[in-house]
């Protein structure tokens, strides 16, 4: 507890356009290595870069989620370094005048409430991509993914635990996908997450010698690979040696992290600005017309939901993981189900179809109206709760109206009470142990006897009466 961390993470998100940045060429996932290349991604002599104006929407749209000052005017640079899959040898990016500054995230931490200052945020091109696993024992390239619209978002050193940073980068996360400015999917490289970390004395003002972690694809894996690296580093120092400032590359298998190369300064890589573009102007009444189009935002939307619908503060939080979910569920509710109700069946039994069925609440068959009369035949009891979830399936399925897949699937509930009554004593015939101790007093195998009534009507006896008839039976 001597020693404090001091974690600052660099986001890259590749933004959900048809084009690059620079030119017309598409940038698909997948795709056959080097499909997607031209003079411009390539940097042949002679060819010129234009700059795509959604890439620069969707970058801006970025910057006003995050609660970041727009720039009317910004400038693109070159970033020089060598590396294979960079095949004009510099990568145009923004420096010293960037797209935004001065934002901040706030998210639920396992502390509480927290915040986290965004420094900056700005435009750049992705490099390609070297291959190690294409070409037995070499080394191949990729340049698919090069040219590639991405945002880099740069926040300030004001994270302190591993776990802050996971759910941190999940808020952020969540943001992004509400604002649909990327798919983010890590696996494919459309959310990168690289954090610098040193670490002080408690209670000093001066930071340490950073170091810088890559090549993490998940938000566990950078958990993690944050707690190995502050352990080592409070080791090293309190052994008397010295952090050395370096990047480091995780190993998600092995579950350990290794040198990669010394940590470059922003002088190394000699920056200037690109002779090949103009600065990026956009207006004021630009950055309204984006800012207009903001969707509600996840933390305010799932406050909303909690005072508007009386829902529990987990509920409000499953619901609001993505804006299609939580639009689902207002629809549910708008068609006339409890909200409650319509939360459990969102989240459970729809939940449930959607990740067997490889569905979201976009494109699973079950449209909120169809859920809402469903929600409302378990409500008046014409099914029971086990019969509605078979019925959720058909309705997926093979389409139709609950109630006429109540009714030709033969799934009414038995409200008939000599019917129920029937069953009951049955059940009470064939299970003396359990009704005997019951009655010395073990009052919860109840739920017992009416699972097995449930089990012989097939599920169709109500299971409330079915529960008032025991308890008469057994008294």
């Amino acid at each position: 507890m001597t020693w404090e961390p001091v974690i600052g993470i660099e986001i890259h998100v590749q933004l959900r356009t048809e084009k690059k940045l620079f030119c017309g060429n598409t940038a698909i996932f997948g795709d056959e290595p080097n499909t997607h290349v031209c003079p411009v991604c390539l940097g042949l002599p002679g060819a010129l870069p234009t700059t795509n104006p959604k890439a620069v929407e969707l970058a801006v749209r970025t910057a006003l989620a995050l609660s970041c000052t727009v720039h009317g005017t910004s400038v693109w640079s070159r970033k020089n370094y060598f590396y294979p899959d960079l095949p004009k040898g510099y990568q145009i990016t923004q420096f010293d005048r960037p797209l935004a500054t001065h934002g901040v995230v706030e998210f639920d931490g396992p502390e509480g409430e927290q915040s986290v200052r965004i420094h900056r945020i700005h435009m750049e091109e992705d490099a390609g991509k070297s291959v190690h696993d294409r070409v037995p024992g070499a080394t191949a390239v990729d340049l698919n993914r090069a040219g590639t619209p991405l945002v880099e978002i740069v926040t300030e050193p004001d994270l302190h635990a591993p776990a802050d940073v996971r759910a941190f980068l999940g808020t952020l996360k969540r943001t992004l996908e509400y604002i649909e400015v990327s798919d983010c999917n890590m696996e494919e490289g459309s959310l990168r997450a690289d954090a610098n970390i040193s670490v002080r004395r408690r209670g000093t003002e001066k930071l340490g010698i950073k170091t810088e972690i890559k090549n993490v694809n998940s938000f566990s894996g950078i958990e993690r690979a944050l707690t190995i690296e502050i352990t080592r580093q409070i080791e090293v120092l309190e052994a008397g040696g010295t952090i050395r400032q370096e990047s480091l590359l995780w190993d998600d298998h092995r579950g350990e992290l290794r040198s990669m190369r010394s940590k470059e300064e922003s002088h190394d890589y000699r920056y200037f600005p690109e002779p090949d573009l103009p600065p990026l102007r956009v207006s004021a009444e630009q950055i309204e017309a984006v800012r207009d189009t903001l969707p509600e935002l996840p933390r305010p939307r799932r406050s909303r939901l909690e005072a508007d619908y009386s829902l529990p503060a987990y509920d409000a939080d499953i619901l609001t993981q993505s804006a299609a979910t939580a639009d689902y569920f207002e629809e549910v509710v708008g068609d006339g189900a409890d909200a409650k109700a319509a939360a459990n069946w969102v989240m459970g039994a729809l939940q449930a179809l959607m990740n067997e069925r490889g569905d979201d609440a976009r494109t699973v068959p079950v449209r909120p109206k169809g859920l809402a009369q469903l929600i409302a035949l378990v409500r008046d009891g014409t099914v029971s709760d086990s019969a509605a979830k078979k019925v959720l399936v058909f309705m997926a399925d093979e389409g139709g109206e609950p109630m006429q897949i109540v009714e030709a699937k033969g799934l009414l509930q038995v409200r008939d009470s000599a019917q129920l009554a029937e069953w009951v004593e049955s059940v009470m015939v064939d299970s003396l142990d359990e009704v005997a101790r019951y009655r010395g007093g073990e009052t919860k195998v109840l739920g017992f006897l009416v699972g097995q009534v449930m089990r012989r009507s097939k599920g169709q006896a109500d299971p409330r009466r079915v529960n008032e008839l025991l308890i008469e039976r057994l008294s």
